[in-house]
């Protein structure tokens, strides 16, 4: 029992760290709108009325020698600091991406947040991301942390 406790502190730790680090966070006035010719971009703003968190995030597509990969996020918000280190995790995971790995991360994600606290995300494919797996046991708390991936998956989808 005292090592759950133990990795529960460890993870809380990590998700501390990326609200206060950031990852990603930028002002997007400062981030340019119109990528390179070889490149595309869209931006996406989520809003969650339950707490007032908010995430507006931009994605850069380019093309790359095995398909489209995501070569850059960047993303402005507000809120708690599980949203806050979710979109820096967030950040951090999938920059120079493929898409196609991108959607996969995405899905798993969201398929780990509903699950109740059944299902625990890799370490390995999701590195810091994996912390924010216990978030799944507060239904409150789901939304907080999918709204930078939901709004990466708009971005994309629109770019």
């Amino acid at each position: 029992m005292a090592a759950a406790r133990g990795l529960d502190a460890l993870y809380q730790e990590i998700v501390l760290d990326h609200a206060k680090r950031r990852v990603g966070f930028t002002s997007l006035a400062d981030h340019p709108e119109q990528p390179a010719a070889s490149e595309r971009s869209a931006t996406s703003h989520q809003r969650n009325p339950v707490c007032g968190d908010e995430i507006t995030l931009r994605a850069v597509v380019a093309d790359g020698p095995e398909g489209p990969v995501l070569r850059d996020v960047a993303w402005e918000g507000a809120g708690c600091s599980i949203s806050q280190s979710s979109a820096s995790m967030l950040s951090e995971l999938v920059r120079g991406v493929p898409l196609e790995q991108t959607d996969r991360l995405v899905a798993g994600f969201r398929e780990a947040m509903r699950s109740r606290g059944a299902l625990a995300l890799d370490e390995e494919e999701y590195g810091d991301a994996a912390a924010l797996s216990g978030v799944s046991k507060f239904t409150a708390r789901v939304k907080c942390a999918m709204l930078a991936w939901v709004a990466l998956e708009d971005a994309v989808r629109r770019a």
